[in-house]
């Protein structure tokens, strides 16, 4: 473990019953950056995050965050790092203030209650009860009682889930302004575009183990990956691919002039992402039946795709 090195895990693993959720993790989130978690439904995204912020207890494995094991972290650790779960039910009766307010108390240094509020979009619900919030004005709620002790670190778990597209994009500049301000954030979603925007390096996590960890630009491949050149020409639509797309491109106004309906493409971080979950699916299917993964590709709902 590093000086540079917020979170640092070595064979972690979490079984229930039995049958593991998460194993053999191996994972370093540097100081300072956003790192994503992706990967379907019950892959052991919840469960990493929740032992890597002292939620939950181990099995096996070596852990350090900010210099110490959660296990063992005491008051002063936890007043450094802020959480954000996906199932929050509790203070019903207080209100947003009330409850931002309260819990502020609990730490050395804590950020502006009411500008908190402000940052989580709350301002004109201030003054609601916890209850009779909707589902998305309580996840941002969540969010503000995540942030207000001023975290070094801040778990993220799935935290836009409920907001539409117009909250998620309010709550990206958020979590941009904590990461320029030096918060280190571990963030999972299923929201692809969400992980593409904000986080500095991801990592795939499917059946309890990391399957890969680069840029999201990088992953898989990404950024090296064959080019799909598409135009159209004097016989109709054409599709080339080539490892070297701006020399075609060159070559192609130089035999024609000019090129309608002109487009380069590499795979998505979408395709790059469906690719290794099919692949571990497969490989998986050789022991156990099919299973489903359900991801969001976008902020306008979800989608299901079989993974088999």
């Amino acid at each position: 473990m590093t000086a540079d090195i917020a979170i640092g895990a070595a064979g972690l693993r979490k079984s229930y019953r039995g049958r593991s959720a998460v194993a053999g993790v191996d994972l370093a989130v540097r100081r300072g950056e956003c790192f994503a978690l992706l990967g379907p439904n019950g892959a052991g995204k919840t469960t990493t995050v929740e032992i890597l912020a002292g939620h939950r207890g181990r099995d096996a494995g070596e852990v350090q965050v900010l210099g110490v094991d959660p296990a063992r972290g005491g008051r002063a650790w936890r007043a450094r790092i802020g959480i954000v779960l996906q199932r929050v039910n509790d203070l019903p009766e207080l209100t947003v203030r009330e409850a931002v307010h309260h819990l502020a108390r609990y730490y050395p240094r804590p950020r502006r209650p009411e500008e908190v509020i402000e940052l989580v979009g709350l301002g004109a619900r201030r003054d609601a009860r916890t209850r009779e919030l909707s589902g998305g004005q309580r996840r941002r709620l969540d969010v503000a009682l995540g942030i207000v002790g001023g975290p070094e670190l801040l778990f993220l778990d799935e935290p836009t889930t409920g907001f539409d597209p117009q909250a998620r994009r309010q709550f990206w500049e958020l979590v941009e302004t904590l990461r320029s301000g030096g918060t280190t954030i571990l963030l999972t979603t299923h929201y692809l575009d969400e992980a593409e925007r904000l986080a500095d390096r991801v990592g795939v996590i499917v059946r309890g183990s990391l399957a890969a960890v680069d840029s999201p630009v990088g992953l898989g491949g990404r950024s090296s990956a064959q080019a799909v050149v598409r135009w159209r020409g004097p016989d109709g639509p054409r599709t080339e691919t080539t490892d070297q797309p701006a020399a075609l491109v060159h070559q192609l106004f130089g035999r024609y002039g000019e090129l309608p309906e002109l487009t380069v493409s590499r795979p998505t971080l979408e395709d790059t992402y469906l690719a290794m979950i099919g692949a571990s699916a497969e490989a998986g299917n050789e022991h156990r039946g099919p299973t489903t993964s359900e991801y969001r590709s976008d902020g306008q709902g979800e989608r299901g795709r079989r993974a088999r």
